[in-house]
């Protein structure tokens, strides 16, 4: 069963993968045998956790600064993919932003506009970019990661929560588009216990969990992996268009 799971061979690009839930992946997919690139808005950041999984797994790793509110970004990123390794295997859009705000009346059209970016715009462009080449050579997976403020968006992330649910209607949209031979899902994810949650009123936060989701607690970066290696790997190979919740059972 193990060889269902096996990256070995492959390229795997991950958007903000330097921290909280892209780390966990890029760490996942490297121990599983992938070359990985790790694209997000610190340069620092992303050569350390390069150097950190290519002495640990002996895998190759590539930095790359970005910031895929910017479309342009989005067409260099691809393309310093292609020029390192020749290809991209599994294309992870994990990148996003979630702030907070007391007043619908007090989102200004600089925050709506930068949320959809991030969550959306972004996302699609490298999609569109990278899930063509998928198509046009040995096909791939690209997985998009979503939030339960999809399916049950709050007054305080109204925003976030229309662009997540643009993702997850984007997933779909493009499992037709590339199919058959590269596959689009989404992991919908809960509340994980990644940087962004240091923002949280963390007792209220656990309260919330313990009244409202089946698991009673919030949930841990590295819980996001399992999900993702299936997605990721062979395991999925007839799974597309999929939208899967690891929310702890909201």
């Amino acid at each position: 069963m193990s060889d269902l799971f096996d990256l070995s061979g492959k390229v795997a690009l991950v958007t903000g993968g330097s921290r909280g839930l892209g780390r966990e992946m890029i760490k996942a997919f490297a121990s599983k045998g992938a070359d990985v690139i790790i694209a997000s808005r610190k340069l620092d950041n992303c050569e350390a956790l390069a150097a950190e999984v290519e002495k640990e797994h002996g895998v190759k790793a590539m930095a790359h600064a970005v910031n895929v509110s910017h479309w342009d970004q989005m067409d260099a990123l691809a393309d310093a993919a292609y020029d390192r390794f020749g290809k991209v295997d599994v294309l992870v859009n994990n990148a996003g932003m979630s702030p907070l705000y007391e007043k619908i009346t007090d989102v200004t059209e600089a925050l709506y506009d930068k949320v959809l970016d991030v969550n959306l715009k972004g996302p699609f462009r490298l999609s569109a970019l990278v899930g063509t080449r998928m198509a046009e050579g040995d096909g791939g997976s690209i997985i998009n990661i979503s939030s339960i403020a999809s399916h049950h968006t709050t007054a305080d992330v109204i925003p976030y929560g229309a662009a997540k649910a643009g993702l997850n209607a984007m997933t779909q949209g493009y499992a037709r588009a590339f199919g058959p031979t590269v596959r689009v899902n989404c992991i919908v994810c809960g509340a994980y216990r990644t940087d962004i949650s240091k923002a949280w009123d963390i007792e209220a936060a656990e309260a919330r969990a313990r009244n409202n989701f089946a698991l009673q607690r919030i949930g841990e970066p590295n819980e996001v992996v399992g999900a993702a290696l299936y997605f990721a790997s062979e395991a999925s190979s007839y799974t597309t268009g999929a939208l899967l919740d690891v929310d702890g059972g909201r």
